[in-house]
Parts: structure tokens; C-alpha cells; sequence
């Protein structure tokens, strides 16, 4: 299969897609283990989230698109952003 762009896949760019996609199946470990912070009916809403970013990943992965690279810090980010608000506005505790 050949990019979006037409040009032909590099060694280099399979190496460097297939890096982004297991740092964005990590990043789910982060999103399972968070129940132990996040209230349950929140928890449901955050892996909802995160499958979404798995669909979007699958997608990008299979176009062998450089953007898959950014989904693990994107996840990561988000992640980090919903538990800060999650403790800030509903009074989340570990």
C-alpha cells in the first residue's frame, strides 16, 4: 500500500509509523490503569476516547501517514488534561 500522497513507502517511514502506532497501544495502559483515580461512569468516557484515537490511528497507520507519530503525546496530552480538570472541577482523588 502507498501513502495518501502517492509516494512510495520507505523502510524508514514503515519503522517510524509502526514506532507511533505501540507508543499509542502504551499509552493505553495509561488509560486502563486510570480507575484507579477516575470515577467509573468518567472512566467509561475516557476509554471511549481513547478507542476513538485507536480508530483514528488504525486509519492514519494504514495510510502510513508521519501524523500517527503524533498520537501517543496527543493521547497523552488529553489524558493528562482530563485528569487535571477531572480533580479541579469534580473533586477527583487518588
Amino acid at each position: 500500500m502507498t501513502p495518501a500522497s502517492g509516494s512510495v513507502v520507505t523502510p524508514g517511514r514503515r519503522v517510524a509509523v509502526i514506532v507511533g502506532l505501540l507508543a499509542f497501544l502504551a499509552s493505553g495502559f495509561i488509560y486502563v490503569t486510570s480507575g484507579l483515580v477516575v470515577p467509573h461512569p468518567w472512566l467509561a468516557l475516557l476509554w471511549v476516547i481513547w478507542l476513538i484515537g485507536m480508530a483514528v490511528v488504525a486509519r492514519l497507520t494504514a495510510r502510513w501517514s508521519w501524523w500517527v507519530l503524533a498520537a501517543a503525546p496527543a493521547a497523552m496530552a488529553f489524558w493528562f488534561i482530563y485528569l487535571m480538570a477531572g480533580e479541579a472541577f469534580l473533586g477527583w482523588r487518588a
